[in-house]
């Protein structure tokens, strides 16, 4: 394949990766991306997001549990894992750490065109202050031509897009509503199975 891969990510999908880390601003959080490849395959749709966990994000067995589980019932749509979301606990930290990097890798393994998406909290203040900003509030890094996670540029050599274009002022109104308080992640099914890690009355 012939250059680096193109993503686009659909309007809930990206939505529900924000709502989740500001439910938790005081913790690191994450998520996983599925998705699929689309043109010539040389541009990677994500197509759906599931919070992952707020506490303890580092921890294997709970982690292996949720992939498993989300790989069951998405493989049933047609989707598979593309791609990890993290957002560092401290709101200056731009650093993809460790645990991002593990998850990553093991995403890697299984899809090498695999995005791993780090919240830009500089941009997302900005948005929630001006609401004027139209691009994603992360920061794509990808490993395909190299041995690292490298950040990809607006250029020629990836980019991520957001698929709506006015996914943020969609955002901001959910914010603003407190939608972001209804965010199901994977810790809260562990703790009470009765809550749906799907989240599906989110956008109702």
């Amino acid at each position: 394949m012939g250059g680096e891969s193109n993503y686009e990510i659909h309007q809930n999908a990206y939505i529900k990766l924000i709502l989740h880390a500001l439910k938790h601003k005081t913790s690191s959080v994450n998520g996983v991306l599925l998705g699929r490849i689309s043109g010539n395959g040389e541009n990677v749709e994500i197509v759906e997001s599931v919070p992952l966990f707020h506490s303890q994000i580092g921890l294997l067995p709970p982690l292996e549990i949720s992939l498993i589980m989300i790989e069951e019932y998405y493989a049933d749509k047609g989707l598979s894992i593309v791609g990890y979301f993290h957002a560092n606990e401290r709101s200056d930290d731009f650093v993809v750490g460790n645990v991002a990097k593990n998850i990553g890798d093991h995403i890697y393994k299984y899809f090498p065109q695999a995005a791993l998406l780090l919240m830009d909290n500089k941009k997302l203040e900005a948005l929630l202050k001006e609401g004027k900003d139209r691009s994603p509030v992360m920061q794509l890094y990808t490993k395909e031509s190299s041995r690292s996670w490298k950040l990809a540029g607006a250029d020629a050599s990836g980019s991520l897009k957001i698929k709506e274009p006015s996914a943020n002022i969609v955002l901001l109104d959910y914010v603003s509503s407190g939608k972001w308080k209804d965010i199901v992640d994977f810790d809260d099914h562990l703790d009470d199975i009765s809550k749906d890690w799907l989240n599906p009355d989110l956008f109702k």
